[in-house]
């Protein structure tokens, strides 16, 4: 148990800034393993996609390949950050102010970037992509292929949903401008989904002077049911409705109603209870954007499979982030860091497929969670402690922790998470989950002196 926790209680900053002694290799391949190439054999990559993961790629092949020919297609124009589109809605920041690398980002690469542009078709057996830009059809021939495409949100198939008009997902840049600027005229908005996305349009919303009425609908009886239990769910809630937010629990709409023009006027919740609305937000999840495989025998199931280098089924193809069904930046981070190391001709794995955590700080509350909170079965220890605004709760099964909330105070999370993470096993944990400390996790030699 030692060995695996040696390194564990390190503050959040400290891992942010130092790079431990075993580091994984995925991001540590040294350049020499990529072989030299002359310029008139230069290789040529293409990367259908332009964010997080896509622009980690350029980055890395870059690194390891000086020659490469870099070209990335994307339908954005723009690169940026999707977890911070709540704050162009709110208007605390620009387009410019959610990106995420410099504006030059691809000049400095040596990349070509080109901007709106969608892929239509991939042949593997050519090596070529179409693609449609400005009502005309290209092909382009590639060496080796990175799939970023992310994914697309998910509308549920509600009566008139998918035809009304004035309703907006938040998953791209056009749709946090097109519902700040609704905003604007709006009475009544409501948001459908009380998830990770749904709570940001919601932040961002309730930050706007003079904004109309708010309501939150929740198919559970909580927001947020993935990431808390009820009592740190709840710690939000007070803060919204204090903000004057509707929160409509265990709810879901049965129809939205429209009017002659086709624009959203309501939504009805079952039994005849309507919600006014003339601006909806719809966050009912995500689905990777694989439309663009189809044909290609390149093999799919939420997302397109990938093995632990990062490769589809089809040589020289490769994929990252949501596009595989993953759904957390630092992986998606991870994922393109050790394709693109492979297709530049350098090794690594993914070794590193934890996706269970999630930081979130709504209304000024910082919350952290990790792993399952919720236990299936009653076999399961359910802890919690309360300290003022400080909550923690912990789900224990076997002495191993299996999910973690801390809200408030949120300083001493890194253990916990390798905890999670690691299914280290810890003697009595459920007696002493929120007092463990250094003095856990080393012992005293034979003669005398203390090792982890």
């Amino acid at each position: 148990m030692f060995d695996k926790i040696k390194n564990i209680f390190k503050s959040d900053k400290e891992e942010s800034n130092v790079t431990p002694k075993n580091a994984p290799k995925e991001v540590t391949v040294p350049a020499h393993k990529v072989g030299p190439k002359s310029q008139d054999d230069a290789t040529t990559y293409v990367i259908i996609g332009a964010s997080i993961a896509g622009v980690t790629a350029v980055k890395t092949i870059r690194e390891l390949d000086k020659k490469a020919k870099i070209i990335v297609v994307s339908k954005d124009e723009n690169i940026y950050s999707r977890c911070m589109l709540h704050h162009v809605i709110s208007g605390h920041r620009t387009i410019e102010g959610i990106n995420f690398v410099d504006g030059d980002f691809m000049e400095k690469q040596n990349a070509t970037w080109i901007k709106k542009a969608t892929v239509k078709e991939i042949d593997p057996d050519n090596k070529k992509i179409k693609y449609e830009k400005d009502g005309k059809e290209e092909e382009l021939a590639y060496d080796k292929l990175l799939i970023t495409s992310g994914a697309n949100a998910f509308v549920p198939p509600v009566k008139n949903l998918r035809e009304a008009k004035n309703v907006y997902p938040l998953r791209n840049i056009e749709d946090a401008i097109g519902i700040k600027e609704q905003a604007k005229y709006a009475k009544n908005i409501v948001i459908m989904g009380a998830g990770l996305v749904g709570m940001d349009a919601l932040a961002g919303l309730v930050e706007i002077d003079g904004i109309g009425n708010l309501s939150l609908i929740a198919s559970e009886d909580r927001i947020l049911d993935k990431q808390l239990d009820v009592k740190a769910a709840k710690a939000y809630e007070d803060k919204f409705e204090q903000k004057g937010v509707k929160i409509y629990k265990n709810r879901m709409a049965s129809e939205v109603l429209i009017d002659e023009d086709g624009k959203v006027k309501g939504i009805n919740l079952g039994n005849d209870e309507i919600i006014d609305c003339d601006l909806l937000v719809v966050s009912t999840g995500v689905r990777s954007n694989i439309g663009l495989v189809e044909g290609s025998g390149i093999e799919t199931e939420k997302g397109i499979k990938i093995n632990e280098k990062g490769e589809t089924n089809k040589p020289d193809i490769y994929a990252a982030g949501d596009v595989t069904g993953t759904g957390i930046w630092p992986l998606a981070t991870k994922q393109a860091e050790v394709a693109a190391t492979n297709m530049a001709g350098g090794e690594a794995v993914i070794e590193d497929r934890f996706e269970f955590k999630n930081t979130m700080n709504f209304l000024g509350i910082p919350t952290v969670s990790v792993g399952f909170i919720t236990p299936p079965d009653d076999t399961y220890d359910v802890l919690t402690y309360t300290d003022g605004d400080n909550y923690k709760m912990a789900v224990i099964k076997d002495d191993v922790l299996i999910g973690f909330i801390a809200q408030g105070d949120i300083s001493y999370v890194g253990p916990y998470t390798q905890l999670v993470k690691e299914k280290i096993k810890v003697d009595n944990l459920a007696k002493r989950v929120f007092e463990l400390g250094y003095s856990d996790f080393f012992k005293i030699k034979e003669d005398g002196q203390f090792e982890w």
